[in-house]
């Protein structure tokens, strides 16, 4: 009972978290050109993380059919309006491809997680109590249920993404490149985009924000198979799901009997690469 009711449906449920975390950035990191785009620091997971605490604070927003609930819809429309104000900030700030889109979605991010802490003012302590690993990034509410949950949008996330491989290689190399070579860019982009929409909304309604897994694997991917999207999306994949996992027993081993969320081990790992690698950036915003 233990091995089938509690530790394998949270390895799994790490596996598939980490997994689509890490595909949705390795995907983003091509089509926006930038090695530091990621669902967190664009935002995408701020906005998903936010839409999933509405639904799970507002009992007259809570609504569920079997593993599907209203937190994975909010979470959809949040990632959803979260990339398109980013995208609509840095077009008018004229720095879609550069630093201002990381700033504008780590600014956003920032906003949505106060958002979620002004929401937690108002809720009483015992009930927020529920919330609270939630609100950490953890896994260690896992059932079969909610993998299921999860896998009802990272599922069809993860085949969207993996759909775009192809394109994503000339995409790499420039817009007009991919243009020359027959590739509908903005077709890939608005694909792409959906699918790590998806894959980010399922972490978040389930797992809650769990950040820097879709900028530590495929940057540590990269190392070992090269650039060609064909092969880096499907082994950052397998990379983050492992990393992940690897994450969530390490925090329960450092700490036992207690545990440390996961959440907050990807923070701390992933934190000092993205400083170093935001320092090793050159050129203007």
């Amino acid at each position: 009972m233990i091995f089938f009711q509690i530790r394998l449906p949270r390895v799994l449920l790490g596996l598939l978290a980490g997994g689509a975390l890490a595909m949705a950035g390795a995907a983003l990191q091509v089509i926006f050109r930038n090695p530091l785009a990621e669902p967190w620091t664009l935002g995408i997971a701020g906005g998903a993380s936010l839409g999933a605490f509405l639904a799970r604070v507002c009992p007259f927003l809570w609504l569920a059919w079997g593993p599907l609930n209203t937190s994975q819809a909010l979470a959809l429309l949040g990632a959803a309006g979260a990339l398109g104000l980013v995208l609509a900030l840095a077009r008018r700030s004229g720095g879609a491809g550069g630093q201002t889109l990381l700033l504008a979605g780590v600014t956003l991010g920032v906003v949505c997680g106060g958002a979620i802490m002004v929401i937690s003012g108002f809720i009483s302590p015992w009930k927020l109590a529920e919330f609270h690993r939630w609100l950490l990034g953890g896994l260690d509410a896992a059932d079969w249920a909610s993998v299921g949950a999860l896998a009802a949008l990272a599922v069809p996330g993860v085949a969207l993404l993996l759909a775009q491989a192809r394109n994503l290689n000339p995409l790499g190399l420039g817009e007009d490149m991919a243009a020359g070579q027959g590739v509908d860019v903005a077709r890939v982009r608005r694909w792409t985009a959906i699918g790590a929409g998806l894959a980010s909304a399922g972490v978040a309604a389930v797992a809650g924000p769990i950040g820097f897994v879709g900028l530590l694997a495929p940057h540590a991917v990269r190392k070992i198979v090269g650039p060609d999207a064909r092969l880096v999306l499907p082994c950052s994949f397998l990379f983050g799901g492992a990393l992940l996992a690897a994450c969530d027993a390490l925090g329960r081993w450092a700490a036992a009997p207690l545990e440390v969320a996961v959440g907050a081990l990807t923070a701390v790992l992933g934190g000092p690469l993205f400083l170093a690698l935001l320092a090793r950036r050159r050129g203007p915003a």
